[in-house]
C-alpha cells in the first residue's frame, strides 16, 4: 500500500524549499519561482502517475499511451534543444520537472527551465497562456550565473523530496490546493506591505465570503482578486461544485498566481482576467458588464490615480451616482461592484478603510445615493492590524440588491451597524480573528437585532439625521463608564505607600553616611 502524504508534511517541505532564496531574493519575488515550480512539479507528477497506470494497461504500446495522455488536463510535450548555428538537435526530452531535475547541473539550467515552461504553455495555450510569466534565467532577480545556477539546482533538489511527491495515488487533490494557499499566506507574512498586492488574510476572506452568502448555482466574482484566496473561500461557502467563478486582476504576476490557484483547486473553468477593472474591465458581455449573484473584494485602499479622468465617459455608466475623487478609488470599486451585481438579487461584500464611512464631498454624495436607493445592508467594523499592509482598522460594507423595489427584501429599510473592533486574537505583528469571533459577527448579521455595545439596527431616518455619515460610533455606543472610586481604599493605599517611602528614605540616608565615612 502506497503511504499517503500528510498535509503538514507537504506544507513543511514546500516551505523549506524557500530557504534557497531567503536572504538573497526579495520574498515578494521568490514566491513566484516557488509557486511556479510547485505547479510544474504537480502537473509532472500527475502526468507520470497516469503514464505508469496506462503502461500497465497497454504495455509498451507508446502510441496508445500518448493518445490517452493527450486527453489529460495538461499535456506535457516533447521538446528539443538545437544548436543555434547548425540547427542540429542536441537534446530531446519531455517538458516536465523530472527532465529538469536530471539536467540540474547544466550550465544553462535557468534557460532550460524557461524552455520547458514555454513548451508547456504552448501545448496548453487555452489554459496556460501567459501563466508562467517569470524568467528563471534572470540575473536581476536570481543573481549572476554561478549563484543563479546553484540556487536553481538546490530548488530542483528540494522539490525531489518524497514529501513533495504529488502523485494522485499518494496525495488527494485538495491537499495540493491547501499547500498552495499555505505558501501564499507564508509569503504574505514575509513580504510585509507588498503582501496587499496578492493576499487577503484567511480569516478576513472567510468572513467576507460568509457575509456574501454564496449558494449553489451562483456566479461569483472578485473584481480585485489578487491570488484568488477570497474566491476560494467563497467556493467553500457554497458547499458543492455548482457555481461559476470569475475574477479580474491588474497585476500580471499576481494574475498568474490566481490562475494556478484555480487549477490546483480543480476550478479549470474559472475565468480570471488580467485587466484594470476600473478603466478596462474584461468581464463584459455584449458590450455590457457581466452580472453576478455574488461580488466580493478586498480592493486596494484609497487607490491614487485610479482613472477618474475617464470616469465621466465610462462606457458602462458605472459612476452615474458621481465620480469618486481621483486620489481615492474606494467608491470607484464599490460602484463597479454594485453595477456588476444582478438587479434585485445580487449581494456585495467589500473591505474598505473607515474613511469610506464618513468622508464628504463626492464620496459623501455617492454614499447618500446608495443609502437612499436602499442598497446598504450592513456596516461592520473590524479590529486594526489584521493586514500585513496596514495597521488601521477596516470595515466591511454589505450591499443587497434584493432590497431594491421588486426584490424579495424590498421592505427592509434599516441598516445594521456592528462594532467588532475590540474582539480579536492579539499577535506580535498581526492580530487575527478566531472562529468564535467570526461566528459571532455572522450570527449578529443574520439575526439583525440590537446587541449592547456591539450591534445596532439604524432606521433610514436615523442615518439621515446623521447626514448619511456611517461612522460606527454614531450608532453603536461602546462607552464604558468608569468604576466608582473607593476613597477610603485609595487613602489607605496612599498611607501605606508613604510609610514604605519613609522606610526607604531612612535606609538611603544610612547608606549615604556609610559611603561618606568610607
Amino acid at each position: 500500500m502506497i503511504p499517503k502524504i500528510e498535509q503538514r508534511d507537504i506544507n513543511n517541505a514546500a516551505w523549506a524549499a524557500c530557504d534557497t532564496f531567503r536572504g538573497a531574493v526579495d520574498p515578494a519575488q521568490y514566491k513566484d519561482y516557488i509557486l511556479v515550480m510547485l505547479f510544474l512539479k504537480y502537473i509532472s507528477d500527475v502526468w507520470k502517475d497516469h503514464y505508469e497506470a496506462y503502461r500497465k494497461q497497454y504495455g509498451d504500446d507508446d502510441t496508445r499511451i500518448r493518445r490517452r495522455l493527450e486527453r489529460e488536463r495538461f499535456v506535457l510535450p516533447m521538446t528539443e534543444l538545437k544548436d543555434p548555428e547548425t540547427g542540429k538537435v542536441e537534446d530531446r526530452f519531455l517538458a516536465d520537472y523530472y527532465s529538469l531535475y536530471e539536467r540540474r547541473g547544466a550550465a544553462n539550467i535557468g534557460e532550460l527551465i524557461n524552455i520547458v515552461l514555454d513548451a508547456i504553455e504552448e501545448a496548453n495555450k487555452a489554459k496556460l497562456d501567459g501563466v508562467f510569466r517569470i524568467d528563471f534565467n534572470s540575473e536581476d532577480n536570481l543573481g549572476k550565473t554561478k549563484d543563479r545556477n546553484r540556487r536553481l539546482k538546490m530548488m530542483l533538489e528540494d522539490f525531489s523530496k518524497p514529501q513533495l511527491d504529488m502523485s494522485p495515488s499518494r496525495v488527494p487533490e485538495d491537499v495540493i490546493g491547501n499547500t498552495y494557499l499555505y505558501l501564499i499566506e507564508r509569503f504574505a507574512t514575509d513580504a510585509g506591505k507588498k503582501a496587499g498586492e496578492f493576499y487577503t488574510p484567511f480569516q478576513v476572506s472567510q468572513l467576507v465570503a460568509r457575509l456574501a452568502q454564496p449558494k449553489p448555482g451562483d456566479r461569483i466574482c472578485d473584481p480585485a482578486c489578487g491570488s484568488a484566496t477570497l474566491l476560494i473561500e467563497a467556493v467553500r461557502e457554497v458547499g458543492d461544485r455548482n457555481f461559476a467563478l470569475f475574477g479580474m486582476e491588474a497585476n500580471g504576476a499576481t494574475w498568474a498566481l490566481a490562475r494556478m490557484n484555480m487549477f490546483l483547486h480543480s476550478f479549470d473553468s474559472a475565468r480570471i482576467e488580467w485587466c484594470n477593472t476600473l478603466t478596462s474591465p474584461a468581464l463584459v458581455e455584449n458590450d455590457r458588464l457581466m452580472k453576478f449573484n455574488v461580488v466580493v473584494a478586498n480592493p486596494p485602499f484609497s487607490l491614487d490615480k485610479w482613472g477618474a479622468e475617464e470616469a465621466e465617459n465610462d462606457r458602462y455608466n458605472r459612476f452615474w451616482r458621481g465620480t469618486p475623487p481621483k486620489s481615492k478609488g474606494d467608491y470607484a470599486f464599490i460602484s463597479h461592484m454594485i453595477e456588476s451585481a444582478l438587479e434585485k438579487d445580487g449581494r456585495v461584500a467589500v473591505v474598505v478603510p473607515h474613511g469610506v464611512l464618513f468622508r464628504g464631498a463626492a464620496e459623501g454624495r455617492i454614499r447618500q445615493a446608495l443609502i437612499e436607493e436602499n442598497l446598504l445592508d450592513a456596516v461592520i467594523g473590524l479590529p486594526g492590524n489584521l493586514f500585513q499592509t496596514t495597521s488601521i482598522p477596516v470595515a466591511i460594507l454589505v450591499f443587497d440588491r434584493s432590497r431594491e423595489k421588486g426584490g424579495k427584501n424590498h421592505d427592509r429599510k434599516d441598516v445594521l451597524f456592528m462594532d467588532a473592533s475590540r474582539e480579536y486574537v492579539p499577535g506580535k505583528n498581526q492580530h487575527t480573528l478566531s472562529k468564535e469571533h467570526i461566528d459571532k459577527i455572522i450570527s449578529a448579521y443574520r439575526n439583525r437585532k440590537a446587541i449592547k455595545k456591539y450591534a445596532h439596527v439604524a432606521s433610514f431616518k436615523e442615518i439621515k439625521e446623521n447626514d448619511f455619515n456611517l461612522n460606527i460610533p454614531r450608532y453603536v455606543d461602546t462607552f464604558e463608564e468608569e468604576a466608582e472610586i473607593d476613597i477610603d481604599s485609595v487613602q489607605k493605599e496612599i498611607d501605606d505607600l508613604e510609610k514604605e517611602l519613609a522606610k526607604v528614605r531612612v535606609q538611603m540616608a544610612k547608606k549615604l553616611k556609610e559611603i561618606q565615612r568610607g
